[in-house]
C-alpha cells in the first residue's frame, strides 16, 4: 500500500498536477481534544492540547489556518522531529508544514498550544500533492483532566526572559505526561484564572468550571457546546480551586455544595469513570489545608466509591513565575500516577481498566 502510494504521489507531481484539499475533519486524520466541526470541513478549537495525528505520502503539505486572536500558536511535529512552534495568524493564512524535495512517507503531529482566552482557532483544511494512509489508532483508554491555568500548561517552557504566550506547552504538561504513561488519550478541559466558584479576582460572573466542562469552546461572547458522549473518559481528574482561594478561603458550605454537584454531573455524564480530586500544585499553608478539607467533604458527600481524594504536592514554580516549571509538571505526573492506577486499576499499559 505505501509503495502504491509513492508511485501515485510521483505520477502526480510528475503531470504537473495540483495540490488536493483535505478537510480538516476527514476520517484519515486521527484526533484528541474538544473542537467544533463546521459543515464546510473546518475544525475549530480553543483548548490547549487538542491534537491531529495523520500520515501522507508526498513533497508538501500546508495547512489554511488564523485565530479570534493574536496569541495563538501550534506545536509540528514532522517525522518524530522536535517540535516547531508556528504562530497562528488573526487573518486567513496558508502555512506550510511539509515542502520536501522528492515524494516521501511523512508522520504528522499538530498540537494546539495555546488557551482559548489567546484565541479560537480554525484549520480551514490542508492541502496536499500526495494521499493520506488510514488513520493511526488513538489508545483506548481516556483520561479527562478538569483544572486551571496549570492544567492548561501555563509557563511550562520559559524559553525567554518576559513571560509571554509562548510559555504555554501542553505537550509536556503533567496530564499529557500522565496520559503518556497511562497509554491514554487526553482530553484538557481548562480555563487559566478561572475556578469552581470564582476567578482569580473574585469574579462569579465568568466561565468557570462547571459552566467550561459543558463547553466545546469556551467563549464567553461565542460558547460552543459539548456533547458529553462524543469522549467517554475512563478516568477524571479534577485540579481546581486555586483561583477560588487567591482573594482568600471561601466558605465552606457554599463552595463544598457547589463541588458535590459537579461531581454528581461528572457521575450522570461518565457512568463508567473513575474521579480524582485533587488540590493542585500551587496552593500551600493554611489555603491548601482548607481546600483538602473540602475535597474530603465533597467525597463523603457524593458517597460513591469511584470518587477518591488524591493528593498534589506543593510546586511553587520558580523566581520568574509561579506556575510549575516543565521539570515540576513531570514530578506532578510522576506523584499522581500510582493514586490514578490504584483509582482506575490500571497497572500496566493499554487496555480498559482492570
Amino acid at each position: 500500500m505505501r509503495l502504491k502510494l509513492i508511485v501515485i504521489a510521483a505520477m502526480l507531481a510528475a503531470c504537473g498536477a495540483r495540490a488536493a484539499t483535505v478537510a480538516a475533519t476527514d476520517s484519515h486524520i486521527a484526533r484528541m481534544g474538544r473542537a467544533v466541526e463546521d459543515a464546510d470541513g473546518g475544525l475549530r478549537f480553543g483548548y490547549p492540547g487538542v491534537r491531529l495525528s495523520f500520515s501522507f505520502t508526498g513533497k508538501a503539505l500546508s495547512v489554511d489556518a488564523w485565530s479570534s486572536g493574536k496569541q495563538s500558536y501550534l506545536d509540528v511535529v514532522i517525522d518524530g522531529a522536535a517540535p516547531r512552534r508556528i504562530a497562528v495568524p488573526p487573518e486567513r493564512t496558508t502555512l506550510t508544514l511539509v515542502d520536501a524535495a522528492t515524494a516521501g512517507h511523512h508522520s504528522v503531529d499538530i498540537m494546539h498550544r495555546s488557551e482559548t482566552w489567546n484565541g479560537v482557532v480554525t484549520l480551514a483544511g490542508f492541502a496536499t500533492d500526495g494521499a493520506l494512509d488510514a488513520a493511526p489508532p488513538l489508545p483506548r483508554r481516556k483520561l479527562l483532566v478538569l483544572g486551571d491555568s496549570v492544567t492548561c500548561a501555563e509557563g511550562v517552557d520559559r524559553a525567554g526572559i518576559k513571560k509571554d504566550a509562548t510559555w504555554t506547552d501542553p505537550r509536556h504538561s503533567y496530564g499529557m505526561l500522565m496520559g503518556e504513561a497511562l497509554d491514554a488519550q487526553v482530553q484538557l478541559v481548562c480555563y487559566g484564572g478561572r475556578g469552581l466558584v470564582r476567578s482569580w479576582n473574585g469574579r462569579t460572573d465568568e466561565l468557570n468550571l462547571p459552566d467550561f466542562y459543558q463547553l466545546g469552546i469556551a467563549d464567553a461572547a461565542h460558547p460552543q457546546p459539548w456533547d458529553q458522549r462524543r469522549y467517554q473518559p475512563d478516568l477524571i481528574v479534577s485540579a481546581i480551586g486555586t483561583n477560588d482561594f487567591t482573594t482568600g478561603i471561601p466558605e465552606r458550605e457554599a463552595y463544598v455544595t457547589v463541588y458535590v454537584a459537579l461531581v454528581r454531573t461528572l457521575l450522570r455524564d461518565h457512568p463508567q469513570a473513575r474521579i480524582a480530586l485533587t488540590e493542585g500544585a500551587i496552593l500551600n499553608g493554611a489555603k491548601k489545608a482548607a481546600l483538602s478539607d473540602d475535597i474530603a467533604e465533597t467525597v463523603r458527600r457524593v458517597g460513591d466509591p469511584r470518587v477518591r481524594a488524591v493528593a498534589s504536592a506543593y510546586h511553587p514554580g520558580d523566581a520568574s513565575d509561579a506556575h510549575p516549571t516543565g521539570a515540576q509538571h513531570a514530578q506532578m505526573a510522576q506523584e499522581l500516577l500510582p493514586q490514578l492506577r490504584a483509582l482506575a486499576g490500571w497497572q500496566g499499559a493499554g487496555g480498559a481498566p482492570n
